[in-house]
């Protein structure tokens, strides 16, 4: 069953409000992607960020992005006025998170202020996830009144969670508390209805889960005995991966560790509430960084680089043997691009999970990638590239000629026409039951259309689409290519 699909994130949606929203033009874009023959629409995790505006750090496993709450919606259920929404966004092509942050809460807070509370949906929601919103809820209501400082730095009766000092806020916050309930109500109504609105239109959305959380979130202070921490809540190791040809140093991630004998004790009921959330969310998941669950890199807490850490092991097949018990089949993408040992392909073999495979890691000159496509298997996911790295645009402009020409010859590429396309035309082509293009890749950006470059902050996850990148002529071209190599897949009403 072969099929295909985009990558772009909700944020990279075209919006008059500065960031993409679950509004109008991302059910336009739906349209798009049905018109187009695309099968699937991946996203990166729909978590609300923090500082350095990243989607894989966020300050809940279970809470969505306020940011995406679509005002207009708001509008129509006269919770907002249109004179209120007092958005000053100077550019269409990029995010800024700074002024989003200054003004899209003001917003937010007037809807809640008309908002009926003991709306049935509303006390509803409530129940079903009662589980972690009530605490994501408080621990951002409490952040607020320390002037948005990680809990790190908070009182200890607070930062220990001392019971009677947590009731004495709660009631002293309630209002600011329900403000971000009120969010992720409105901003999980709005999700479910755009997803309804896809999967009826045969369009399935593949969703992204970070294997770590933050430390600065509500998961982590809420339930410190689930993590590598200290008796006073301070890390005693960190998460990061070691030195390797892209980076000297490493990459020190300085997510807090779990503390997985804990977790197996109580039948990892985190992991299994986080992937039985994550099935309601989204038709398939992506697990990032899924060899951690078999050898995850430790690196002491304080370091200032992923130098000096040390392997250790993970749960492995116990957790996905506990999961699937819980669960039942569980449609998986397992990220395994990094460190790929034996006891890796074990645990992909083990569950079932297609790996990822990335044509612009197959063609290094002086040996045979594992990335080739003449050594896929049907059960694996075929993509240029991901968020992480450059657009296919800008990866040709850096290749050594000896990889270059490689390629180019891999790819049988001929003449003037646009090697971007025929990179992408080898991804659709090969034998993965499913290929994934970046929208940045079918739009031949370079480096202007970057997502993200790891290890760095400051300039990522901001680019956008514009309603003019999504032209007829875009539309036309990623429907033939995906004609041209079979992927066309008509699933009956």
């Amino acid at each position: 069953m072969r099929r295909t699909g985009i990558l772009c994130h909700i944020s990279s949606l075209p919006s008059p409000y500065g960031i993409g929203s679950f509004g109008k033009q991302a059910y336009d874009f739906v349209d798009f992607l049905v018109e187009s023959k695309q099968s699937y629409w991946q996203i990166l995790p729909l978590g609300p960020t923090s500082y350095g505006d990243s989607p894989y750090q966020t300050f809940s496993a279970f809470a969505n992005n306020p940011y995406f709450i679509d005002l207009d919606f708001l509008v129509k259920e006269k919770l907002i006025k249109q004179s209120d929404i007092k958005a000053t966004f100077d550019s269409e092509q990029y995010v800024d998170y700074d002024k989003l942050y200054k003004e899209r809460f003001k917003i937010l807070k007037i809807a809640f202020n008309h908002f009926n509370r003991s709306e049935q949906a509303y006390q509803d929601f409530l129940l079903k996830e009662s589980h972690w919103v009530y605490d994501y809820a408080l621990f951002m209501a409490l952040k607020d009144h320390h002037g948005g400082d990680s809990w790190l730095y908070w009182e200890d009766k607070i930062r220990l969670r001392d019971e009677q000092t947590l009731d004495h806020y709660r009631s002293l916050l309630k209002e600011e508390t329900e403000f971000y309930q009120f969010l992720q109500y409105k901003s999980y109504e709005q999700w479910f209805k755009l997803k309804t609105y896809a999967n009826e239109r045969h369009v399935e959305i593949i969703g992204d889960m970070p294997i770590y959380v933050s430390y600065d979130s509500s998961d982590v202070w809420a339930n410190p005995e689930m993590f590598d921490l200290d008796q006073e809540r301070l890390p005693y190791h960190v998460a990061g991966v070691p030195p390797d040809n892209f980076s000297a140093d490493g990459q020190l991630w300085g997510n807090p560790l779990y503390n997985w004998a804990y977790l197996e004790k109580h039948e990892y009921s985190f992991w299994v509430d986080r992937v039985k959330s994550s099935m309601e969310l989204y038709d398939m998941i992506r697990i990032d960084h899924f060899i951690g669950f078999v050898n995850f890199y430790s690196i002491k807490y304080g370091e200032k680089t992923a130098v000096d850490g040390e392997w250790k092991k993970g749960p492995g097949k116990k957790l996905f043997d506990v999961i699937k018990e819980k669960l039942g089949y569980v449609n998986i993408i397992a990220e395994d691009l990094g460190v790929v040992t034996d006891d890796v392909r074990a645990l992909l073999t083990y569950t079932g999970f297609p790996g990822m495979k990335l044509l612009q890691f197959a063609f290094d000159s002086r040996e045979e990638s594992d990335y080739i496509p003449h050594l896929y298997t049907r059960n694996v996911i075929a993509y240029t590239g991901t968020h992480d790295n450059p657009t296919t645009a800008s990866w040709f402009e850096m290749m050594p000629e000896e990889d270059l020409n490689y390629c180019l010859d891999y790819i049988n590429h001929k003449g003037s026409g646009s090697k971007v396309d025929s990179l992408i035309k080898a991804t659709l082509g090969c034998i993965a039951d499913t290929a994934i293009i970046p929208i940045q890749d079918y739009l031949h950006l370079k480096s202007e259309g970057r997502m993200n470059i790891p290890s760095t902050l400051g300039d990522n996850w901001r680019w956008r689409l514009t309603k003019r990148d999504l032209s007829k002529k875009l539309k036309n071209k990623i429907k033939h290519f995906t004609e041209l190599y079979g992927r066309v897949y008509e699933k009956e009403d």
